[in-house]
């Protein structure tokens, strides 16, 4: 008889729009299976995951292997330091950009080295597999100018901090930077019966992961109505100069942001355990 096949284990930290479509890929993946879920408030999930381990910190779960790191950008670096300091590999996707981007790469980066453990960061879609597509149109049109148009809803995601507030029944969330960088967040909230959503935004000010920072609360009717609004992307690159000038690339697109940066960390997830301590930018190859 043959010895069993290994399926390396994989625990979800945070469980949004994100944490929710890797645990659904995880479902009906062969080499990976999903040993639990982190959550500030460790309730039973929804259907159809009411059986999968719930904990409050990631010491509860039965020997995970590997974290996926599925919070709000501006929560990933304390929360993957936090996994980094326990030994455990990470995969994290925050969608940060430019200089912001770079830092939090050379912040995980330190700790990774300095506890001797892999992290893989920017293992999402952006940034992830969108910057890859472009950089290949990049090279094969060397001389010209790239174009991207993308849904403005495409950074939304699910939030338990807002969702587990009295008076809201679903929520949606996306974080930005300001043009001088400071961190924005933009909340849709939809509101039960009788809630107002002045109560909303004082609950929200004195939740430690919006306090002192600039928060937008809009109520909306339906926040499915928002999430099905669905994500699109058009990424063109123009040829310029005699040998370019007639030469041109078009990528149209209509995809679940979050289904495709689920399948990607757990392309990183399987990766993990073959790179050496420190971290490592996502790549299509090895």
């Amino acid at each position: 008889m043959s010895a069993a096949i290994h399926r390396l284990r994989v625990a979800i930290v945070g469980f949004g729009r994100l944490g929710r479509a890797c645990a659904t890929a995880l479902r009906d993946d062969h080499d990976l299976e999903l040993v639990g879920v982190v959550r500030r408030v460790p309730v039973v999930l929804p259907d159809p995951f009411q059986q999968v381990p719930v904990a409050g910190h990631l010491r509860e779960l039965q020997n995970p292997e590997v974290a996926l790191v599925c919070v709000p950008a501006d929560a990933v670096l304390g929360v993957a330091r936090e996994i980094l300091q326990q030994r455990l590999p990470v995969a994290e996707c925050a969608m940060l950009a430019g200089g912001a981007l770079s830092a939090h790469h050379r912040a995980l980066g330190e700790a990774a080295h300095n506890h001797r453990v892999a992290a893989l960061v920017g293992a999402g879609w952006d940034p992830g597999a969108l910057p890859l597509l472009r950089r290949l149109f990049e090279t094969l049109i060397p001389h010209g100018r790239s174009e991207t148009g993308i849904h403005p809803g495409v950074n939304l995601h699910h939030t338990a901090a807002v969702e587990q507030l009295p008076g809201v029944a679903a929520a949606l969330a996306c974080e930005r930077r300001a043009a001088d960088g400071r961190p924005q967040h933009y909340v849709y909230a939809q509101l039960r019966n009788g809630a107002s959503i002045g109560e909303v935004e004082r609950a929200l000010a004195a939740d430690p992961l919006y306090a002192g920072e600039e928060t937008f609360v809009f109520p909306v009717a339906d926040v499915a109505a928002v999430e099905a609004a669905g994500s699109g992307m058009v990424l063109e690159r123009l040829g310029t100069g005699t040998q370019g000038a007639h030469q041109s690339l078009l990528l149209e697109a209509r995809f679940d942001v979050a289904a495709f940066a689920a399948r990607v960390m757990l392309d990183a997830a399987r990766r993990v355990p073959q790179l050496k301590p420190g971290a490592h930018p996502y790549s299509l190859w090895p």
